[in-house]
């Protein structure tokens, strides 16, 4: 069950967390999937939590990264005036480049809030015991890889909690050429994702898509909605679709938890 936030609000209530969606968590048919995983996760663990539903706007983010600071201004004065409205204190996101922007750029403009990226709040569930694995999973012995968005890596210095999650599922942890401050974008930061390609040899995602098929990794694992998106393409222009798997670290906890 997912609660909207005018509905508690109205009933006097407040949730532990906002579960900040975000754009292609709401409306890619993909990445919906990993929305769904981590709502799951939040219910069966007994979190309370709520989204905004259709009150929540896009970040502004890849409307500053493309150069567009009004947009970005109106974007983010217009959800801060709503997560004010709402009193709301912490927020959790699935997204690196919604935590970035929530986290870091929100605050000069009136936004103060406690901001975790998933992977960080996961990896808190997991240390306090309430997410727990079942018995002889089925990623026992098998290779995973894990991808360093640049919003969480780089931006954020973001790089064991991930990690963390992912060795709750038992699984071999291998690591790609380039990785952790030495990782390699999926090619879809900075406002890429919505643009063309720009001269090049080698798309970005195809070049990273060769380096997870080198390690021999059945499993790529992201914790990026972007990222996602760029991975699966560039596993397609491999034709790797039926080598590797490609999971949120959301999508693989849910799906195993006992």
């Amino acid at each position: 069950m997912v609660k909207i936030m005018s509905e508690m609000f109205a009933a006097g209530e407040s949730p532990e967390i906002l579960f900040w969606v975000g754009c292609a968590g709401s409306f890619d048919q993909r990445v919906q999937r990993i929305t769904k995983s981590f709502a799951e996760i939040l219910n069966k663990v007994g979190v309370s939590f709520a989204i905004l539903g259709s009150e929540e706007a896009c970040t502004g983010d890849p409307a500053r990264r493309a150069g567009n600071e009004f947009v970005f201004q109106m974007l983010a004065y217009q959800n801060i005036q709503t997560l004010n409205n709402y009193n709301i204190k912490k927020i959790v996101t699935t997204c690196p480049h919604c935590f970035n922007t929530l986290k870091n750029e929100y605050s000069a403009l009136g936004g103060n809030y406690e901001v975790s990226h998933h992977s960080t709040f996961l990896q808190e569930l997991i240390d306090a015991g309430k997410i727990k694995i079942k018995e002889g999973g089925s990623m026992k012995g098998k290779k995973i890889t894990f991808h360093d968005s640049c919003y969480l890596g780089r931006a954020n210095n973001i790089y064991e909690a991930p990690r963390k999650v992912l060795e709750a599922l038992d699984a071999d942890l291998v690591e790609m050429k380039s990785c952790r401050s030495n990782g390699l974008c999926c090619g879809a930061g900075g406002a890429q994702m919505f643009k063309e390609d720009e001269p090049g040899d080698k798309r970005i995602n195809v070049a990273r898509a060769e380096e997870a098929i080198e390690t021999g990794a059945s499993t790529v694992s992201a914790a990026c909605p972007f990222c996602m998106i760029m991975w699966e393409d560039g596993v397609k222009q491999k034709n790797a679709e039926a080598q590797i798997e490609l999971k949120d670290i959301a999508e693989l906890i849910a799906e195993r938890m006992s």
